[in-house]
């Protein structure tokens, strides 16, 4: 297979070109760091893969998208983007990737296999969460059971703070909604945290937790979670969003609501 790499940064460019030789399906790459140069080496070549930047210098990327499509309408097309200002035209002509830079040289390397396979990339992460409809954690594939359905609110309420710490008052206050938050309801709230403890260790996956004197957060680079990769701009977990998020969860209807912007515009 035929690759190429167009991007006006150099280090990206780098490293999209080194991805793409060690991948065993890959047997030529070409480099380029503008789009007027690509375009004239494409009028004589066709490619099965490309890393595009999503708007370069001298000419959007969206253009050679589409010219390496029309050579060849079978061709991946993975986008390094500066930003989400390009992520609905991505997904509109069925991009196949869409990562926001700084690019992590592990989630291209996944991309890139699957781009070329047309597999599941299986990712190294044991752990994963799932927010898009009910909320589940599971390990090793196998779903989580937790003893208290506070506790596994209190990790959900965790995962959409994406790392953000969270005190015990506002444990409080997004558990039970109403109420005083007294000595009384203070020892409620270290009970929940204590059976949440006690079931990630119960199965192994204690380390995605921290806490600390006053507040508690979980470690979101330890997890493989639909919500992390959608606001990355992964396109098959934006795919995957159906317009719900955390169902059973009141208070989850403001980050549902952002995920509808961004995918619907608001409208559904």
């Amino acid at each position: 297979m035929k690759a190429i790499c167009v991007d006006g940064d150099a280090a990206t460019l780098e490293l999209a070109e080194a991805v793409c030789m060690g991948h065993p399906l890959v047997r030529e790459v070409k480099t380029f760091s503008c789009v007027a140069d690509a375009m004239a080496w494409l009028e004589e070549e066709a490619v099965n893969l490309a890393l595009l930047a999503d708007e370069l210098a001298d000419g959007p990327g969206m253009l050679l998208a589409a010219e390496i499509r029309r050579k060849n309408p079978a061709a991946a097309v993975v986008f390094l983007a500066g930003s989400e200002r390009y992520a609905v035209r991505a997904f509109e002509i069925h991009a196949s990737g869409y990562l926001l830079k700084p690019v992590q040289r592990k989630r291209l390397e996944e991309e890139v296999e699957y781009a070329l396979t047309g597999g599941v990339v299986r990712t190294s992460c044991h752990i994963e969460v799932r927010t898009f409809g009910n909320f589940e954690l599971l390990v090793d594939g196998a779903t989580v059971s937790f003893t208290r359905s506070k506790a596994k609110e209190l990790l959900a309420y965790l995962v959409d703070k994406h790392g953000s710490g969270v005190t015990r008052a506002e444990i409080f206050a997004v558990l039970w909604e109403s109420g005083e938050y007294d000595r009384s309801m203070q020892k409620q709230v270290d009970v929940i945290i204590r059976s949440l403890r006690d079931t990630l260790e119960q199965y192994g996956v204690s380390e995605i937790l921290e806490l600390k004197r006053g507040s508690m957060r979980v470690h979101p680079e330890l997890i493989d979670c639909d919500l992390y990769r959608f606001l990355d701009g992964d396109p098959r977990a934006v795919n995957q969003f159906c317009g719900e998020y955390m169902s059973a969860y009141s208070w989850a209807t403001f980050t549902e609501a952002h995920l509808e912007q961004k995918v619907y515009g608001g409208k559904k």
